[in-house]
């Protein structure tokens, strides 16, 4: 951990600013957590964001939850709670302010052009955050063979996602990828 800082402020300062840019939502942000909490501060490992993410995905709740998990580690209940609220609150502030301007200009055509363009970047973001994850996962030729055909799989035909998770888990059951 970097401990130039307090860690609560840099929890506070990191994801508040990073909140604002999370356009299509925090998974649109998992490159840069994994660039600040991995490389820059040094508050996980490789391994242990790829975790954080995989816990975060599997509870129950907002994805938001990832957030919290990387407040917590790096400070304990208070990281986790500022981590949460400088996540949240900015962005809500944000998109109470643009809703009500675009209530206002209902009739303009600025406000549509603006959320389609918004459309690709989201998907751009989320493609980003597909392979930081698959690059801090992936640590062996199985794994990599294993990710490149499931999305191989997803892209090419209509198999539901689920039939690929459970061929993925007993692959790792059997001790064939990990």
């Amino acid at each position: 951990m970097n401990s130039d800082t307090n860690p609560l402020l840099a929890l506070a300062s990191t994801f508040a600013l990073m909140s604002l840019f999370a356009v299509g939502g925090a998974n649109s942000a998992i490159p840069e957590m994994h660039r600040v909490a991995v490389e820059v501060q040094h508050w996980l490992t490789d391994k242990q964001f790829a975790d954080v993410y995989a816990i975060s995905q599997l509870s129950p709740g907002p994805n938001v939850l990832i957030v919290t998990l990387i407040g917590y580690s790096v400070a304990g209940v208070a990281g986790a709670l500022v981590a949460t609220l400088s996540m949240c609150v900015p962005t809500a502030v944000l998109a109470l302010c643009v809703s009500r301007l675009l209530a206002r200009s209902s009739h303009a055509r600025w406000p549509a052009i603006i959320q389609a363009a918004l459309v690709p970047l989201s998907i751009g973001l989320m493609g980003a955050s597909g392979f930081i994850l698959a690059r801090a996962s992936d640590r062996t030729l199985a794994a990599v063979l294993v990710t490149a055909g499931a999305a191989v799989l997803a892209s090419v035909t209509r198999l539901n996602p689920l039939w690929m998770l459970l061929a993925g888990g007993c692959l790792g059951f059997a001790g064939l990828i990990g």
